[in-house]
């Protein structure tokens, strides 16, 4: 079997370029691929609000409905205003573009970066929230929940690695399974609160008395933990391009319906919490939106039907990430502000170098973290919350510019989002920067930073590359050419008769190590007699790429302007990898070396061998 046959079997046969329409996202597909991420908040933003709220006594979990009111109302200002961004930039990109174009391109990449991290953390806070939901079930599973986070993160590289639409038909069964069980959910704990049939959770992990003042800074750190609630809902406006035609219609279909079941399943939960009398297990095995399940049906069928959906729809959750992140990249990419291979699409239409560095920065994450939901909260949502500053500043600036019809009313919506986003982001950078924030404030202007370099670095390279088509000239160089051989053998001749179709400057390099070596290959050499010169230099120190580049600098000095250099190496290919292992690669330390000289030209000639 072939290692292209390998491929097929795991990630599928290529598609071609004509077939991209096909691999474009309908409503009811683009819902679950983009956002599960916001949708599945609900299994930890509702937990972390009371864990903020549980330093300072049972009474204090009154105002977790006023919070979670407060962030619905966060998030609806921020759907309509993303409805705006995908009018205004059907092309995708999103925060990115919106910043870029109206802000500038340093502002554009400050974007970009945040944006990066976000979802990189997004892929980590949902694969750990996802392994708490199964050890909230089968606690037996406690120890072993790095070991699972990873293999949950690497097998969502795998099905994105298959591509948008086959990955999308299985994603969208555990996402509408999810929906479901927390409506029923919410309907049955709705019922048992009209009914008067509410069953009390008892309060024994934190005190029964307020221990502690509550402040504006505690209400303000609950806020700000259960904004994680809010990510994700950029990143429809980033895969605008990749939905059916209509594109931005079936976009902004697809953000109204996120708006709407986000706001209905992040205030049920919470609702039902307070219901219940649920208080959080400040050790992370057992999730609220667990006890809340458990207060409702018991431990039955729809317990854990509802863990598993739970479970799923979290790893789901760092799907709209494996979207987001490789979109957002080779945007960036073409920009010429992140490496340019990731703006290439592999065999099966998906950006393969995102998915994978997305993949790899993720199980960094959760390995450093030990995959601990709590510790990862503190750097989520800061990168987003600054995108959302910037996208809707940039809005703002634009409407102003421009000046179109309605523009005043899209002026105060936008003006409002980008206030708002802004006031959360300082909340967040104040009340989480001891617990980790700070990290996130180091790392984004260093990445800053990095891609700026990148930038500088396409345009030195255009520049050098530059050339003038109306001056410019194709001036032909006759070659002096050095083949430098290690015998007398096939390979050899092969690569000696290429280079004498070239030039008739051909000159054979070779290197001994003793005295002995060189009489007995001048010997065969004038015997074969193959119409070459031979040059033979003695090595003291048994090394031969450094005796090359000390005659390549001879002949240097005596070639003329009219005349070039060039290297031709022989280099046989072995049939089994393996096989490489018993040679040493000489000709490719050769090639490293001279490749540095910016005077040679290297060229290779492969000779297949059979076995």
């Amino acid at each position: 079997m072939t290692s292209d046959s390998i491929k097929k079997i795991v990630f599928g046969k290529p598609l071609k370029s004509s077939e991209m329409e096909s691999e474009k996202m309908q409503v009811w597909k683009a819902l679950p691929i983009l956002s599960s991420d916001a949708l599945s908040s609900v299994a930890y933003g509702t937990e972390q609000i009371l864990l903020e709220l549980a330093t300072v006594g049972v009474a204090a979990f009154a105002f977790s409905l006023p919070i979670a009111v407060s962030i619905i109302a966060l998030i609806l200002l921020l759907v309509i205003s993303y409805r705006q961004v995908i009018e205004a930039y059907p092309q995708g990109g999103g925060a990115y573009m919106v910043s870029k174009e109206n802000l500038g391109m340093v502002w554009g990449r400050l974007t970009g970066v945040s944006l990066l991290i976000d979802y990189t953390l997004t892929v980590a806070v949902s694969i750990s929230a996802g392994v708490q939901a199964i050890t909230s079930a089968f606690p037996i599973t406690v120890p072993y929940i790095v070991p699972i986070a990873l293999l949950l993160v690497w097998i969502m590289v795998w099905l994105n690695l298959r591509g948008t639409s086959e990955s999308g038909t299985i994603f969208a069964i555990p996402t509408y399974f999810f929906i479901l069980c927390v409506l029923l959910l919410i309907g049955k704990g709705t019922f048992d609160m009209l009914t008067g049939s509410l069953n009390t959770h008892p309060i024994q992990i934190v005190p029964s008395a307020m221990t502690g003042s509550l402040t504006l800074f505690v209400l303000l750190k609950a806020f700000s933990s259960g904004c994680s609630a809010v990510t994700g809902i950029e990143a429809i406006s980033d895969a605008v391009p990749h939905f059916r035609t209509p594109s931005v219609k079936n976009a902004k279909r697809t953000l109204a319906s996120l708006g709407t079941l986000l706001a209905i399943v992040f205030g049920g939960v919470t609702l039902l919490s307070l219901g219940y009398g649920i208080a959080p297990d400040p050790k992370g095995h057992t999730s609220v939106l667990s006890m809340v399940t458990e207060q409702a049906f018991g431990r039955g069928t729809m317990y854990y039907a509802t863990q598993i959906a739970t479970m799923l729809i979290l790893t789901l959750a760092a799907n709209t990430s494996f979207n987001g992140f490789p979109i957002l990249a080779s945007i960036m990419a073409q920009d010429k502000n992140f490496p340019r291979m990731f703006s290439f699409r592999g065999d099966r239409l998906s950006f393969n170098y995102g998915i994978i560095t997305l993949g790899v920065l993720a199980s960094l994450l959760l390995i450093a973290f030990k995959g601990k939901t709590d510790g990862l909260i503190p750097l989520y949502a800061i990168g987003v919350f600054l995108s959302f500053t910037l996208a809707q500043s940039g809005l703002v600036r634009k409407w102003l510019r421009e000046r179109i019809a309605g523009w005043f009313g899209k002026l105060l919506i936008n003006g409002l989002g980008a206030i708002v986003s802004f006031g959360v982001l300082l909340i967040f950078c104040f009340t989480k920067f001891a617990e980790g924030a700070w990290i996130v404030i180091i790392v984004t202007p260093l990445l800053l930073w990095l891609i700026t370099k990148v930038n500088s670095h396409y345009d030195d390279v255009a520049k050098q590359l530059r050339i003038d088509i109306e001056q410019e000239r194709v001036c032909v160089k006759e070659p002096v050419i050095i083949v430098p051989v290690a015998g007398i053998h096939r390979v050899v001749a092969q690569s000696l008769n290429y280079a004498r179709s070239l030039s008739p400057n051909v000159i054979a390099f070779y290197v001994s190590f003793s005295d002995e070596e060189e009489a007995l290959m001048e010997e065969k050499w004038n015997k074969w007699d193959p119409g070459v010169r031979l040059v033979i230099f003695k090595s003291r120190y048994r090394t031969i790429v450094k005796p090359l580049a000390e005659f390549i600098e001879r002949i240097d000095t005596h070639v003329s302007e009219k005349q070039s250099i060039m290297v031709i190496l022989p280099q046989f290919i072995p049939k089994k990898w393996w096989h490489r292992l018993l040679h040493n690669q000489s000709a490719s330390r050769i090639r490293s070396k001279l490749q540095a000289d910016k005077d040679i030209v290297v060229a290779t000639v492969p000779y297949h061998l059979h076995e």
